[in-house]
């Protein structure tokens, strides 16, 4: 017979249908019902977890620390185009179309922030031939050519603006000219320009 130290006890009162009683399991080191907190599978689960998400939270910019107007104000240098609102003007063979350039800019080339002018056609053909007599180093580009049919025509006055805008563009943002022409700022700002000072 058995020893009751292998089989556990087997005193009848213990167990009254006279069933030898299971071997005792020895209790593990590691077993989940060791006091350690640190050593249960929930705290091995949160303490992995936590090197996982450590690494994220440590990347992330802090953006706490930037005012409103460094996030979302307008950028140090800025500078926008646009020539617009065609308007013809005169009848017969002294008739004519003007465009308004508006300029908002604050870097210092400039004199005004914000500014509307109107000028012709044939204002931009002076003004890139000053420019090209003015800045040698820099290609001027083209202007868009010229119309001898239908000029007054909706499609023919938007194509020309579009390609007015596109070459001024090119030439006000350009950094030499910016600072290196007379008369890129006047052309640009000042309603009184006249062509025939230059």
């Amino acid at each position: 017979m058995a020893s009751s130290d292998q089989y556990g006890s087997t005193d009848p009162q213990d167990d009254p249908f006279g069933s030898p009683a299971l071997p005792k399991s020895p209790t593990s080191p590691t077993s989940p019902t060791s006091s350690d907190p640190n050593k249960s599978p929930t705290a091995a689960s949160a303490a992995a977890a936590a090197r996982l998400h450590r690494p994220i939270m440590q990347s992330m910019p802090d953006t706490r620390q930037q005012s409103f107007d460094e996030i979302y104000g307008p950028p140090e240098n800025f500078l926008e185009i646009e020539v617009r609102n065609p308007r013809t003007h005169g009848i017969g063979r002294h008739m004519y179309t003007d465009y308004e350039i508006l300029c908002r800019t604050n870097i210092p080339a400039f004199k005004l922030r914000q500014s509307s002018v109107r000028r012709r056609y044939s204002d931009f053909e002076y003004f890139r031939d000053i420019l090209e007599r003015e800045s040698a180093r820099v290609t001027i580009p083209p202007l868009p050519g010229k119309v001898f049919t239908n000029r007054f025509s909706d499609d023919v006055i938007e194509g020309r603006r579009s390609g007015l805008e596109k070459f001024l563009k090119i030439v006000v943002g350009h950094p030499l000219l910016q600072t290196g022409s007379k008369v890129l700022a006047a052309f640009v700002q000042d309603p009184s320009w006249d062509r025939n000072a230059w």
